[in-house]
């Protein structure tokens, strides 16, 4: 296993841990929030006990995908299981926008008739609260950088924090200034918070799933480089896609003058893709005449016979 696959499933390995005690932490923070609700009465502790039990669903989604995505590749998915990671953030995204749709609803419902709330089990509440989502949202920092299936997870966390925050300071303004419709108004902003990182989420994992090139990964500066290389002529056909967060890879026709340097050619340019674009996978098909056949030109963006069809010449 070479030292980059290495680091990988280290990291995989961490963020499952990281998983495992934030789905614990939380879990366990709403049977006990639901008890002080159902205790009290109070419906603004039940309700928020119930926006809690929506995060431990988001972080039990980024574990269960995270551990379907550690499956090693087989004759039935010659790529490994890693694209379960961005299915498990693309549901985690909508899961998320449905959960901002509904804080929307009930917060224009409730700004229309502001109800008088109890403040001492929402302090209570809160405060148990963002004890334990302080130590999920510090767990799950780190992988969250460059894991879209932990970002998802992440914010899940990170809503049920800011909920927890704004039960403090709802509780804190009804208490001293009798403002009921605080409570309606910070939870809608925050609602458009959550579209805001729903949409990024779901739109970023649609990428992937469509093949889409990696953002941080320039390709006119990847075909300058191979282009560049002796004994290269052209270089055609040339694909970049995303297999999960940070695992990119490669393919491409490179033309050379004779197949006598093909062994060379593959060599260094196998190393330029790994060492200096960070691509994890290359497949590279070395000819000293094109090959390619008329029906897979639609394919290669690079080919200006494409744009002369597109544009009807």
């Amino acid at each position: 296993m070479s030292a980059h696959g290495g680091d990988n499933m280290a990291q995989m390995g961490a963020n499952s841990r990281a998983l495992k005690i934030s789905a614990w932490l939380t879990g366990i923070y709403f049977v006990i929030e639901l008890g002080i609700g159902i205790y009290t009465g109070s419906v603004a502790v039940i309700s928020d006990a119930f926006h809690t039990f929506s995060a431990v669903g988001g972080v039990v989604l980024a574990l269960v995908a995270a551990r379907i995505a550690r499956r090693p590749a087989d004759e039935t998915r010659t790529f490994g299981s890693g694209r379960a990671e961005i299915v498990g953030a693309l549901w985690n995204g909508a899961f998320l926008l449905i959960m901002a749709i509904i804080v929307l609803v009930m917060g224009a419902m409730r700004l229309q008739n502001p109800i008088d709330l109890p403040t001492t089990p929402m302090l209570l509440a809160a405060a148990g609260g963002l004890i334990t989502e302080v130590i999920s949202l510090r767990l799950l920092y780190a992988g969250q950088k460059e894991d879209l299936n932990m970002q998802g997870a992440f914010w899940h966390i990170l809503q049920t924090f800011v909920g927890s925050l704004l039960i403090v300071v709802t509780a804190l303004v009804i208490e001293f200034t009798g403002f009921l419709a605080i409570d309606p108004i910070l939870g809608m902003a925050f609602g458009l918070v959550l579209v805001y990182a729903s949409w990024g989420i779901m739109r970023d994992a649609t990428k992937i799933l469509m093949e889409g090139a990696p953002d941080d990964i320039d390709l006119k500066q990847v075909v300058a480089r191979l282009e560049a290389l002796p004994s290269v002529s052209d270089v055609h056909h040339v694909h970049a896609w995303t297999l999960t967060s940070n695992s990119h890879v490669f393919s491409a026709h490179l033309r050379a003058a004779s197949g006598h340097e093909a062994a060379d050619i593959l060599r260094t340019a196998h190393r330029i893709l790994r060492d200096e674009f960070g691509f994890h996978l290359a497949t590279l098909q070395i000819e000293t005449r094109c090959l390619d056949e008329d029906h897979a030109l639609d394919l290669d963006f690079l080919s200006t016979r494409v744009l002369r069809h597109r544009h009807g010449e």
